[in-house]
Protein backbone atom coordinates (compact mmCIF):
# COMPACT_ATOMS: atom_id res chain seq x y z
CA UNK A 1 0.00 0.00 0.00
CA UNK A 2 1.41 3.84 -1.02
CA UNK A 3 1.51 6.28 1.50
CA UNK A 4 -1.06 7.86 0.25
CA UNK A 5 -3.21 4.89 -0.43
CA UNK A 6 -6.39 6.22 1.35
CA UNK A 7 -6.72 9.90 -0.87
CA UNK A 8 -8.66 10.52 -3.60
CA UNK A 9 -7.75 13.36 -5.69
CA UNK A 10 -9.93 15.04 -8.84
CA UNK A 11 -6.96 15.96 -11.02
CA UNK A 12 -8.72 18.46 -13.40
CA UNK A 13 -5.48 20.15 -14.40
CA UNK A 14 -3.89 19.82 -17.79
CA UNK A 15 -0.52 20.17 -19.48
CA UNK A 16 2.62 19.62 -17.14
CA UNK A 17 2.71 21.79 -13.78
CA UNK A 18 -0.91 19.94 -12.42
CA UNK A 19 -0.78 16.72 -14.25
CA UNK A 20 3.01 16.85 -12.23
CA UNK A 21 1.36 17.07 -9.30
CA UNK A 22 -1.03 14.69 -9.93
CA UNK A 23 1.13 11.75 -10.73
CA UNK A 24 3.47 12.39 -8.27
CA UNK A 25 0.86 11.65 -5.60
CA UNK A 26 -0.26 8.86 -7.35
CA UNK A 27 2.93 7.10 -7.36
CA UNK A 28 2.85 7.77 -3.69
CA UNK A 29 -0.17 5.84 -3.67
CA UNK A 30 -2.71 8.41 -3.71
CA UNK A 31 -6.59 7.52 -6.52
CA UNK A 32 -6.17 9.93 -9.11
CA UNK A 33 -9.08 10.49 -10.98
CA UNK A 34 -7.95 12.57 -14.31
CA UNK A 35 -11.30 14.63 -15.45
CA UNK A 36 -10.61 15.16 -19.43
CA UNK A 37 -12.80 17.09 -21.95
CA UNK A 38 -14.70 13.58 -24.41
CA UNK A 39 -13.02 13.67 -27.74
CA UNK A 40 -9.88 15.68 -27.15
CA UNK A 41 -8.69 15.49 -23.00
CA UNK A 42 -5.67 16.46 -21.86
CA UNK A 43 -4.02 19.16 -24.11
CA UNK A 44 -0.93 17.02 -24.38
CA UNK A 45 -2.14 13.85 -25.81
CA UNK A 46 -1.35 15.55 -29.17
CA UNK A 47 1.69 17.29 -28.21
CA UNK A 48 3.68 15.39 -30.89
CA UNK A 49 5.58 13.31 -32.34
CA UNK A 50 6.41 11.76 -30.99
CA UNK A 51 3.49 9.62 -30.26
CA UNK A 52 3.99 5.51 -28.88
CA UNK A 53 3.74 2.97 -31.26
CA UNK A 54 1.32 -0.07 -30.64
CA UNK A 55 2.29 -3.67 -30.64
CA UNK A 56 2.67 -3.31 -34.68
CA UNK A 57 4.64 -0.55 -34.77
CA UNK A 58 1.61 1.85 -35.78
CA UNK A 59 1.80 5.24 -34.02
CA UNK A 60 -1.04 5.53 -31.66
CA UNK A 61 -2.69 8.46 -30.51
CA UNK A 62 -1.01 8.84 -26.96
CA UNK A 63 1.91 11.69 -27.44
CA UNK A 64 5.11 11.17 -25.40
CA UNK A 65 4.52 14.42 -23.32
CA UNK A 66 1.48 13.16 -22.33
CA UNK A 67 3.29 10.13 -20.90
CA UNK A 68 5.73 11.88 -19.05
CA UNK A 69 3.37 13.21 -15.92
CA UNK A 70 0.07 10.92 -15.95
CA UNK A 71 0.63 7.45 -14.92
CA UNK A 72 -0.90 5.84 -12.04
CA UNK A 73 -4.12 7.87 -12.91
CA UNK A 74 -7.78 7.11 -14.32
CA UNK A 75 -9.16 8.62 -17.12
CA UNK A 76 -12.49 10.09 -17.08
CA UNK A 77 -14.45 12.50 -19.63
CA UNK A 78 -17.04 14.37 -18.30
CA UNK A 79 -18.14 17.64 -20.63
CA UNK A 80 -18.55 20.20 -17.70
CA UNK A 81 -20.06 22.71 -19.14
CA UNK A 82 -22.95 20.89 -19.15
CA UNK A 83 -25.51 20.43 -16.06
CA UNK A 84 -25.14 16.62 -16.00
CA UNK A 85 -21.27 16.90 -15.87
CA UNK A 86 -21.00 19.62 -13.32
CA UNK A 87 -23.01 17.53 -11.10
CA UNK A 88 -21.03 14.51 -11.53
CA UNK A 89 -17.83 16.47 -10.70
CA UNK A 90 -19.13 18.18 -7.81
CA UNK A 91 -20.01 14.58 -6.46
CA UNK A 92 -16.59 13.11 -6.96
CA UNK A 93 -15.45 16.03 -5.42
CA UNK A 94 -17.23 15.38 -2.45
CA UNK A 95 -15.93 12.07 -2.33
CA UNK A 96 -12.45 13.34 -2.75
CA UNK A 97 -9.67 14.74 -0.71
CA UNK A 98 -7.71 17.17 -2.91
CA UNK A 99 -8.48 18.96 -6.01
CA UNK A 100 -5.95 20.14 -8.59
CA UNK A 101 -7.07 22.65 -11.35
CA UNK A 102 -5.37 24.74 -13.89
CA UNK A 103 -7.79 27.10 -15.51
CA UNK A 104 -8.06 30.84 -15.54
CA UNK A 105 -8.82 32.55 -12.61
CA UNK A 106 -12.92 32.69 -11.95
CA UNK A 107 -12.85 29.81 -15.10
CA UNK A 108 -14.73 27.08 -12.83
CA UNK A 109 -16.80 29.24 -11.35
CA UNK A 110 -19.01 29.70 -13.94
CA UNK A 111 -19.60 25.92 -13.68
CA UNK A 112 -19.77 25.85 -9.66
CA UNK A 113 -16.13 24.23 -9.01
CA UNK A 114 -14.82 26.79 -7.99
CA UNK A 115 -13.09 26.62 -4.42
CA UNK A 116 -16.06 28.32 -2.71
CA UNK A 117 -18.49 26.13 -4.34
CA UNK A 118 -16.88 22.34 -3.80
CA UNK A 119 -15.84 23.62 0.20
CA UNK A 120 -19.62 24.43 0.70
CA UNK A 121 -20.55 20.44 -0.24
CA UNK A 122 -16.99 18.96 1.19
CA UNK A 123 -15.16 21.51 3.93
CA UNK A 124 -12.70 19.20 3.75
CA UNK A 125 -11.62 19.38 0.62
CA UNK A 126 -7.90 20.44 -0.55
CA UNK A 127 -8.30 22.91 -3.39
CA UNK A 128 -4.99 23.50 -5.28
CA UNK A 129 -5.43 26.69 -8.27
CA UNK A 130 -2.45 26.52 -10.77
CA UNK A 131 -2.05 29.27 -12.82
CA UNK A 132 0.66 31.72 -14.36
CA UNK A 133 -0.25 34.49 -11.77
CA UNK A 134 -1.64 33.46 -9.06
CA UNK A 135 -5.29 34.43 -8.03
CA UNK A 136 -4.38 38.16 -6.86
CA UNK A 137 -2.07 41.00 -8.57
CA UNK A 138 -2.35 42.98 -11.97
CA UNK A 139 -2.02 39.87 -13.84
CA UNK A 140 -3.77 37.17 -12.36
CA UNK A 141 -6.24 36.83 -15.54
CA UNK A 142 -3.45 36.12 -17.87
CA UNK A 143 -2.53 32.87 -19.50
CA UNK A 144 0.43 31.85 -18.28
CA UNK A 145 3.03 29.29 -19.96
CA UNK A 146 6.28 27.96 -19.18
CA UNK A 147 8.29 29.75 -21.53
CA UNK A 148 7.09 33.15 -21.07
CA UNK A 149 7.32 32.76 -17.28
CA UNK A 150 11.49 31.75 -17.78
CA UNK A 151 11.45 35.08 -19.65
CA UNK A 152 9.32 37.17 -17.71
CA UNK A 153 10.43 35.56 -14.09
CA UNK A 154 14.20 36.09 -14.98
CA UNK A 155 15.51 32.92 -15.38
CA UNK A 156 16.17 33.26 -19.00
CA UNK A 157 18.41 36.38 -18.30
CA UNK A 158 20.96 34.25 -16.60
CA UNK A 159 20.80 31.00 -19.21
CA UNK A 160 22.98 31.48 -22.02
CA UNK A 161 26.45 32.59 -23.35
CA UNK A 162 27.33 35.88 -22.50
CA UNK A 163 27.65 38.90 -24.12
CA UNK A 164 30.79 39.28 -26.41
CA UNK A 165 30.92 35.37 -27.33
CA UNK A 166 29.63 33.68 -30.14
CA UNK A 167 26.05 33.07 -29.62
CA UNK A 168 25.39 35.12 -27.01
CA UNK A 169 21.85 35.86 -25.76
CA UNK A 170 19.46 34.31 -23.25
CA UNK A 171 17.97 31.00 -23.78
CA UNK A 172 15.58 29.11 -21.77
CA UNK A 173 15.89 25.58 -20.14
CA UNK A 174 15.77 22.70 -22.25
CA UNK A 175 12.63 21.35 -20.03
CA UNK A 176 9.61 23.43 -19.14
CA UNK A 177 11.20 23.35 -15.55
CA UNK A 178 9.00 25.92 -14.40
CA UNK A 179 6.27 23.46 -15.09
CA UNK A 180 8.12 20.91 -13.41
CA UNK A 181 9.05 23.31 -10.42
CA UNK A 182 5.49 24.48 -9.88
CA UNK A 183 4.19 20.84 -9.74
CA UNK A 184 6.59 19.88 -7.17
CA UNK A 185 5.67 23.09 -4.77
CA UNK A 186 2.40 22.31 -5.27
CA UNK A 187 2.65 18.65 -3.99
CA UNK A 188 4.27 20.02 -0.87
CA UNK A 189 1.81 23.01 -0.55
CA UNK A 190 -0.74 20.00 -0.81
CA UNK A 191 0.70 17.65 1.96
CA UNK A 192 1.12 20.61 4.26
CA UNK A 193 -2.43 21.28 3.72
CA UNK A 194 -3.32 17.77 4.79
CA UNK A 195 -1.44 17.86 7.43
CA UNK A 196 -2.89 21.06 8.53
CA UNK A 197 -6.28 19.04 8.03
CA UNK A 198 -5.17 16.34 10.21
CA UNK A 199 -5.03 18.69 13.09
CA UNK A 200 -7.84 21.17 12.11
CA UNK A 201 -10.62 19.16 10.58
CA UNK A 202 -10.90 21.67 7.63
CA UNK A 203 -9.08 21.72 4.42
CA UNK A 204 -8.12 25.23 2.91
CA UNK A 205 -7.22 26.73 -1.21
CA UNK A 206 -3.97 26.39 -2.52
CA UNK A 207 -2.76 29.29 -4.65
CA UNK A 208 0.16 28.16 -6.74
CA UNK A 209 1.78 30.67 -9.27
CA UNK A 210 4.22 29.56 -11.88
CA UNK A 211 5.72 33.48 -11.91
CA UNK A 212 6.14 33.02 -7.94
CA UNK A 213 7.76 29.80 -7.96
CA UNK A 214 9.92 31.13 -10.55
CA UNK A 215 11.06 33.71 -8.74
CA UNK A 216 11.66 32.14 -5.85
CA UNK A 217 13.59 29.21 -7.55
CA UNK A 218 16.26 31.94 -8.73
CA UNK A 219 17.72 31.16 -5.37
CA UNK A 220 21.27 32.41 -4.95
CA UNK A 221 20.81 34.74 -7.88
CA UNK A 222 18.21 36.29 -6.50
CA UNK A 223 20.13 36.83 -3.37
CA UNK A 224 23.10 37.92 -5.55
CA UNK A 225 21.11 40.27 -6.56
CA UNK A 226 19.08 41.76 -3.52
CA UNK A 227 22.48 42.11 -1.78
CA UNK A 228 24.02 44.18 -4.32
CA UNK A 229 21.47 45.72 -6.46
CA UNK A 230 23.30 44.54 -9.38
CA UNK A 231 20.94 42.02 -12.05
CA UNK A 232 23.71 38.90 -12.66
CA UNK A 233 24.48 38.46 -16.04
CA UNK A 234 24.94 35.73 -18.30
CA UNK A 235 28.14 33.34 -17.36
CA UNK A 236 27.49 30.38 -19.61
CA UNK A 237 28.19 27.20 -17.67
CA UNK A 238 30.08 29.11 -15.61
CA UNK A 239 28.78 29.64 -11.35
CA UNK A 240 28.24 32.94 -10.47
CA UNK A 241 30.13 32.39 -6.82
CA UNK A 242 32.50 29.19 -7.85
CA UNK A 243 35.45 28.55 -9.67
CA UNK A 244 36.11 26.87 -11.48
CA UNK A 245 32.41 24.99 -11.42
CA UNK A 246 31.93 24.67 -15.53
CA UNK A 247 32.84 22.97 -18.56
CA UNK A 248 36.05 22.91 -20.22
CA UNK A 249 37.27 21.43 -23.31
CA UNK A 250 39.35 17.99 -23.41
CA UNK A 251 41.14 15.89 -26.08
CA UNK A 252 38.07 14.06 -27.59
CA UNK A 253 34.94 16.30 -26.17
CA UNK A 254 34.04 18.45 -23.17
CA UNK A 255 33.24 17.78 -19.18
CA UNK A 256 32.44 19.47 -16.05
CA UNK A 257 34.73 20.46 -13.43
CA UNK A 258 33.06 21.66 -10.25
CA UNK A 259 35.38 22.57 -7.41
CA UNK A 260 33.75 23.07 -4.14
CA UNK A 261 36.43 24.17 -1.83
CA UNK A 262 39.93 25.24 -1.49
CA UNK A 263 41.37 21.77 -0.72
CA UNK A 264 39.19 20.28 -4.07
CA UNK A 265 41.11 22.76 -6.00
CA UNK A 266 45.14 22.06 -4.61
CA UNK A 267 43.93 18.06 -5.34
CA UNK A 268 42.73 19.34 -9.11
CA UNK A 269 46.04 21.86 -9.36
CA UNK A 270 48.00 18.31 -8.27
CA UNK A 271 46.09 16.37 -11.27
CA UNK A 272 46.88 18.84 -13.79
CA UNK A 273 50.52 19.06 -13.46
CA UNK A 274 49.88 22.58 -12.19
CA UNK A 275 50.46 22.49 -8.48
CA UNK A 276 51.58 25.95 -8.60
CA UNK A 277 48.13 27.05 -8.45
CA UNK A 278 46.90 26.68 -5.60
CA UNK A 279 49.45 28.28 -4.03
CA UNK A 280 49.38 31.44 -6.27
CA UNK A 281 48.20 34.58 -4.61
CA UNK A 282 45.24 35.10 -7.46
CA UNK A 283 44.03 31.58 -6.78
CA UNK A 284 44.43 30.73 -3.37
CA UNK A 285 40.82 31.04 -2.17
CA UNK A 286 37.58 30.26 -4.12
CA UNK A 287 37.36 34.39 -3.56
CA UNK A 288 40.15 35.70 -5.02
CA UNK A 289 39.55 32.61 -7.75
CA UNK A 290 36.12 34.24 -8.39
CA UNK A 291 37.82 37.70 -8.27
CA UNK A 292 40.63 36.77 -10.92
CA UNK A 293 38.21 34.01 -12.83
CA UNK A 294 39.54 35.50 -16.13
CA UNK A 295 43.23 35.06 -15.72
CA UNK A 296 42.54 31.40 -14.29
CA UNK A 297 40.11 29.99 -16.53
CA UNK A 298 41.74 30.30 -19.71
CA UNK A 299 45.24 28.59 -18.10
CA UNK A 300 42.58 25.53 -17.14
CA UNK A 301 41.42 25.53 -20.56
CA UNK A 302 45.23 25.17 -22.20
CA UNK A 303 45.25 22.31 -19.67
CA UNK A 304 42.13 20.42 -19.63
CA UNK A 305 42.99 19.71 -23.63
CA UNK A 306 45.48 17.35 -23.35
CA UNK A 307 43.54 14.58 -22.25
CA UNK A 308 40.56 12.62 -22.83
CA UNK A 309 37.23 13.00 -20.92
CA UNK A 310 37.56 9.51 -19.59
CA UNK A 311 41.06 10.30 -18.39
CA UNK A 312 39.80 13.22 -16.32
CA UNK A 313 36.96 11.78 -15.00
CA UNK A 314 38.97 8.86 -13.63
CA UNK A 315 41.94 10.80 -12.55
CA UNK A 316 39.77 13.38 -10.56
CA UNK A 317 37.42 11.15 -9.47
CA UNK A 318 40.53 9.24 -7.91
CA UNK A 319 41.56 12.29 -6.11
CA UNK A 320 38.54 12.92 -4.60
CA UNK A 321 37.96 16.11 -7.30
CA UNK A 322 33.91 16.42 -8.21
CA UNK A 323 33.53 16.19 -11.85
CA UNK A 324 31.60 14.39 -15.00
CA UNK A 325 30.92 14.13 -18.70
CA UNK A 326 28.43 15.59 -20.72
CA UNK A 327 25.84 13.02 -21.15
CA UNK A 328 23.12 12.99 -24.16
CA UNK A 329 19.87 11.47 -23.17
CA UNK A 330 21.13 7.89 -24.56
CA UNK A 331 24.86 7.80 -22.94
CA UNK A 332 22.41 9.13 -19.51
CA UNK A 333 20.08 6.22 -19.38
CA UNK A 334 23.28 3.38 -20.12
CA UNK A 335 24.87 5.19 -17.46
CA UNK A 336 25.77 2.10 -14.70
CA UNK A 337 24.49 4.46 -11.56
CA UNK A 338 21.50 5.42 -14.12
CA UNK A 339 21.14 1.57 -14.50
CA UNK A 340 21.76 0.71 -10.90
CA UNK A 341 19.41 2.57 -9.66
CA UNK A 342 16.85 1.88 -12.10
CA UNK A 343 15.51 5.13 -13.77
CA UNK A 344 14.01 3.87 -16.64
CA UNK A 345 10.83 1.43 -15.72
CA UNK A 346 8.26 -0.29 -18.45
CA UNK A 347 4.59 -0.38 -17.50
CA UNK A 348 2.23 -2.83 -19.28
CA UNK A 349 0.05 -0.49 -21.66
CA UNK A 350 -3.16 -1.56 -23.45
CA UNK A 351 -2.32 -0.50 -26.86
CA UNK A 352 1.78 -0.82 -27.04
CA UNK A 353 1.93 -4.03 -24.65
CA UNK A 354 4.07 -2.07 -22.48
CA UNK A 355 5.60 1.79 -22.41
CA UNK A 356 8.69 3.32 -20.92
CA UNK A 357 8.39 5.63 -18.31
CA UNK A 358 11.38 7.71 -15.84
CA UNK A 359 11.42 6.08 -12.68
CA UNK A 360 10.39 8.64 -9.58
CA UNK A 361 13.40 9.77 -7.46
CA UNK A 362 11.16 8.88 -4.07
CA UNK A 363 12.66 5.91 -2.36
CA UNK A 364 10.47 4.88 0.62
CA UNK A 365 11.65 2.00 2.81
CA UNK A 366 8.29 1.30 3.69
CA UNK A 367 6.10 2.41 1.37
CA UNK A 368 8.05 2.38 -1.69
CA UNK A 369 6.52 3.44 -5.32
CA UNK A 370 4.31 1.07 -6.81
CA UNK A 371 3.70 1.42 -10.74
CA UNK A 372 0.43 0.15 -10.90
CA UNK A 373 -0.80 1.93 -14.21
CA UNK A 374 0.44 3.35 -17.58
CA UNK A 375 -0.77 6.60 -18.33
CA UNK A 376 -4.75 6.30 -19.13
CA UNK A 377 -6.01 6.13 -22.39
CA UNK A 378 -8.75 8.82 -22.74
CA UNK A 379 -11.98 7.90 -21.01
CA UNK A 380 -10.31 4.26 -20.05
CA UNK A 381 -11.51 4.40 -16.83
CA UNK A 382 -15.02 6.09 -17.42
CA UNK A 383 -17.56 3.71 -16.38
CA UNK A 384 -15.63 2.35 -13.90
CA UNK A 385 -14.85 4.74 -11.44
CA UNK A 386 -18.90 6.60 -12.01
CA UNK A 387 -19.92 2.73 -11.09
CA UNK A 388 -17.47 2.27 -8.01
CA UNK A 389 -17.43 5.87 -6.38
CA UNK A 390 -20.49 7.07 -7.56
CA UNK A 391 -22.79 4.16 -7.59
CA UNK A 392 -24.10 4.79 -11.23
CA UNK A 393 -25.35 1.72 -12.71
CA UNK A 394 -24.58 0.73 -16.30
CA UNK A 395 -27.73 1.57 -17.86
CA UNK A 396 -27.19 5.64 -16.01
CA UNK A 397 -23.59 5.79 -17.34
CA UNK A 398 -25.37 4.30 -21.04
CA UNK A 399 -27.80 7.10 -20.90
CA UNK A 400 -25.08 10.35 -20.13
CA UNK A 401 -22.82 8.76 -22.69
CA UNK A 402 -25.37 9.06 -25.35
CA UNK A 403 -26.31 12.58 -24.16
CA UNK A 404 -22.83 13.76 -24.62
CA UNK A 405 -22.27 14.25 -21.03
CA UNK A 406 -19.38 11.55 -20.93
Amino acid sequence: MGALSHLRVLDLSRVLAGPWSGQILADLGADVIKVERPGSGDDTRSWGPPFLKDANGESTSEAAYYLSANRNKRSVTIDFTQAEGQRLVRELAAKSDIVIENFKVGGLAAYGLDYQSLKAINPRLIYCSITGFGQTGPYAKRAGYDFMIQGLGGLMSLTGRPEGEEGAGPVKVGVALTDILTGLYSTVAILAALAHREQAGVGQHVDMALLDVQVACLANQAMNYLTTGNPPRRLGNAHPNIVPYQDFPTADGDFILTVGNDSQFRKFAEVAGQPQWADDPRFVTNKLRVANRAELIPLIRQATVFKTTAEWVSQLEAAGVPCGPINDLAQMFQDPQVLARGLAVNIPHPLAGSVPQVASPIRLSETPVEYRRAPPLLGEHTEVVLEDVLGLDAGEVRRLRSTGVL
